[in-house]
């Protein structure tokens, strides 16, 4: 099994939570969360974001995180899809990761791992 995260641009949000489910993903957490990557929250254009004094400072920009955990098999589809779904091709749109997922257990059922999913 495997998890699925996701950081976007929150105005693409509709579009990823139908790209998940078409592409295999069953189940999906979101999260509303601010951070910067490479540019230090630089916006799109190359406009710097400006701190009290005009001098350009690292910025918390709004992103939407998603995590979904998904079989094997279904990890590279789901994150094409969530890839294509938010490829702006302009700064911060985003990075996504899979890491290995040893245990799942659905606490009302008991069902673990694949059962799980």
């Amino acid at each position: 099994m495997k998890l699925v995260t996701a950081i976007v641009k929150p105005h693409r949000l509709d579009e990823l939570i139908e790209s998940v489910v078409g592409s295999g993903g069953r189940g999906v957490t979101v999260s509303e969360v601010r951070g910067f990557g490479r540019q230090y929250g630089q916006l799109a254009g190359g406009q710097a974001a400006e701190g009290l004094a005009g001098e350009p400072h690292t910025a918390l920009l709004p992103k939407i995180r998603l995590d979904l955990v998904v079989q094997d098999d279904d990890a590279g589809r789901v994150v094409a899809a969530i890839a294509k779904v938010a490829n702006t091709g302009t700064i911060g749109d985003g990075k996504i990761w899979v890491t290995t997922v040893d245990s799942v257990l659905r606490v009302r059922t008991g069902e673990c791992d694949r059962d799980a999913i």
